[in-house]
């Protein structure tokens, strides 16, 4: 099998490249849509083990689009982007990796703390690894059978600072501080692993199809990656500067065009520090992070755009008061039109 038939495919690629090319425009600057830009995508659904079977979870995704979702990319007032992630491990892929104990247990996935020193970490074997490669044989599968338009998200590959506290706590944290040779030596062990592995599934996809992590809700234009910033909230905006900011800006800097990283959390103290990042072109805010919208909107750069999950603290209302829709994307199920 080198293709899984999806109805009307050509429309439906023209439709996903014309909301590509809107969005496009909000990351340069130069959106001019008379209404906000809303972003509500779908997931496909595969039935069989992807533990265990990876090719057929992805031909079940394929026919599941195929049969189910491709028609609701067709959409005028919102981009609704239709995806295939392999989501291997949650958000403990790479823990594995690098060989931490991972388990599952009441409906979500756990990790053990590595026992060995902070600074002893190595370059796991990515070659034998048997996790990396089951997610490459699910990438390989799409490029094979995902034709033109459906997106392939990448498993969690997530930041080096929120994988170094799944794999040490808060040991790492206090190393930062008391052994900072040491802690550094480790997240730039991770770091690299983090490059590699997104280069590798860089080598396999088309740029037009790769999303990072949670494809159908930070879908961005082709050729921008995003690592996770949820656990710098833990650090002073100093700490973060100083031993980790550089590490997030070189991930980013993997990709074309830079990319994101996700807030969930308290981060305002690294405002300065995000707005100096090269390579960051979005700050994604859901949950606490959303109720400083306007922090982020009157503290970043012009060119630096907002992906925005409205909560109870952040509706769509004040977000369009806060911003008036400019480098404004909305994430959610809106059921009508939000006027500029």
């Amino acid at each position: 099998m080198t293709h899984i038939d999806v109805p009307n495919e050509k429309k439906l690629v023209e439709t996903r490249d014309r909301w590509f090319d809107k969005l496009q425009q909000m990351f340069d600057g130069t959106y001019r849509e008379p209404i906000a830009f809303v972003l509500d995508g779908v997931r496909a659904n595969g039935i069989c083990d992807p533990y265990r079977e990876p090719e057929q979870w992805v031909d079940e995704c394929m026919r599941d689009i195929a049969e189910n979702k491709a028609k609701l990319i067709l959409n005028e007032d919102k981009f609704v982007p239709v995806c295939v992630e392999f989501g291997l491990y949650g958000v403990h892929y790479i823990d594995r990796i690098f060989g931490a104990n991972v388990y599952f247990k009441s409906g979500q996935w756990y990790n053990d703390y590595l026992t060995t020193p902070i600074g002893e970490l190595r370059d796991p074997d990515l070659e034998h690894d048997e996790t990396f490669q089951l997610s490459l044989r699910a990438a390989k599968r799409f490029a094979e059978v995902g034709g033109d338009f459906a997106l392939f998200g990448l498993p969690t590959i997530a930041s080096t600072l929120n994988i170094a506290i799944n794999l040490y706590g808060q040991e790492i944290l206090m190393a930062m501080l008391e052994e900072p040779e040491a802690a550094r030596a480790d997240l730039e062990t991770i770091n690299r692993t983090l490059i590699r592995i997104h280069k590798a599934f860089m080598d396999i996809l088309p740029q037009k199809q790769l999303q990072p992590v949670i494809s159908w809700g930070r879908t961005q234009p082709p050729g921008y990656g995003q690592v996770c910033g949820c656990s710098t909230q833990l650090l002073s905006g100093e700490l973060y500067r100083e031993m980790v900011a550089d590490l997030d800006d070189a991930v980013l800097a993997t990709y074309e065009h830079g990319g994101m990283i996700h807030l969930c959390g308290s981060h305002g103290q690294h405002i300065e520090t995000f707005r100096n990042m090269k390579s960051l072109k979005a700050v994604q805010v859901n949950d606490r992070a959303a109720e400083d919208l306007q922090l982020y909107f009157d503290g970043l750069r012009e060119d630096q755009i907002l992906y925005l999950c409205p909560c109870k603290g952040m509706t769509v209302e004040r977000a369009m008061e806060i911003t008036g829709g400019k480098r404004l994307v909305i994430n959610a199920h809106l059921n009508e039109r939000v006027p500029l």
